[in-house]
């Protein structure tokens, strides 16, 4: 019985993504709102971004793409295992924009970036995975600021509207998000599609080398690492909050619990025919409020 390993790692993401173009190509035409299809692409440069010491290396794999008509543009697709992803999206598909600069003088020949970014985590608080992102007037929509547009995947939402699935789309998430470790079956509509299948093939843990499964292993174990960091940082922060709360809550209660004492001394100081200025001497209310007693 085959032994496959999960996708969404480092090594295998771009085992399949980043040395196979025509599997490359066909996940980009099913995720992106193209107007065109892509017929071509070219792998770009490493990640834009440096290694950093003691900080997880996120899987990025940058493409420059042509489309039926001739359109040419920037794909960054990238995976993300937690919620601190955002600025960093924005970070990199920015740098793909500007890096343009090196080969071109020109504004107006710099190409649209499409930033792909397929998230093991949830982030959004709605029911939806798919969200599509662009710059827009937001008194009118319909115009808009080319260049960068953003597209988010959330895998842990998604879920195929049937068994039978064959939308293009579904069947490649469905590789994301059901093969893995404890796979031991292959679904028929994976095997039935032939890029799907491939990159199916490419995920048998035999076909890996001993180096190159510790690689994985690595990776995963620095997933597994920063995911719990951040979510240890994120408790701590809500304890912190909670004491902050509570000890505001007790100050505040013992304030009106002062200011109730007082308006009780000044209803019977009042009763006893005090006048109000001896009253305000002696509980430090003001005059009107000892007059709405």
């Amino acid at each position: 019985m085959p032994h496959y390993l999960d996708p969404k790692n480092d090594l295998t993401f771009k085992r399949v993504f980043g040395e196979h173009k025509h599997l490359c190509m066909s996940l980009i035409n099913s995720m992106l709102p193209l107007p065109s299809p892509v017929v071509d692409i070219e792998y770009q440069s490493n990640e834009l971004i440096p290694e950093l010491a003691d900080v997880l290396r996120h899987t990025i794999v940058d493409v420059s793409c042509v489309d039926s008509n001739g359109r040419q543009f920037i794909v960054e697709m990238q995976m993300y295992w937690s919620k601190s992803f955002k600025n960093r999206v924005l970070l990199n598909a920015s740098k793909a924009y500007v890096k343009q600069l090196d080969k071109t003088k020109e504004f107006t020949l710099l190409k649209p970036v499409y930033a792909l970014s397929f998230v093991n985590d949830t982030f959004e608080n709605s029911e939806e995975y798919y969200h599509y992102y662009k710059i827009v007037n937001i008194n009118d929509t319909e115009k808009q600021i080319e260049g960068l547009e953003f597209l988010f995947v959330e895998l842990p939402k998604f879920k195929p509207q049937n068994r039978a699935e064959k939308k293009l789309r579904d069947l490649w998430l469905r590789f994301l998000t059901e093969i893995n470790e404890n796979t031991t079956e292959i679904p028929q509509e994976l095997q039935d599609n032939k890029f799907v299948s491939e990159a199916v093939e490419y995920m048998n843990r035999g076909a890996y080398t001993k180096a190159q499964l510790n690689t994985y292993d690595k990776w995963k174990i620095d997933a597994m690492t920063e995911y719990s960091m951040i979510n240890d940082a994120l408790r701590k922060g809500e304890a912190m909050g909670m004491a902050e709360g509570l000890e505001k809550g007790i100050a505040e209660g013992l304030e009106k619990g002062k200011i109730q004492e007082k308006l009780e001394i000044a209803k019977n100081a009042k009763a006893l025919g005090l006048s109000k200025e001896q009253i305000q001497q002696l509980t430090n209310l003001s005059i009107e409020e000892i007059e709405n007693i």
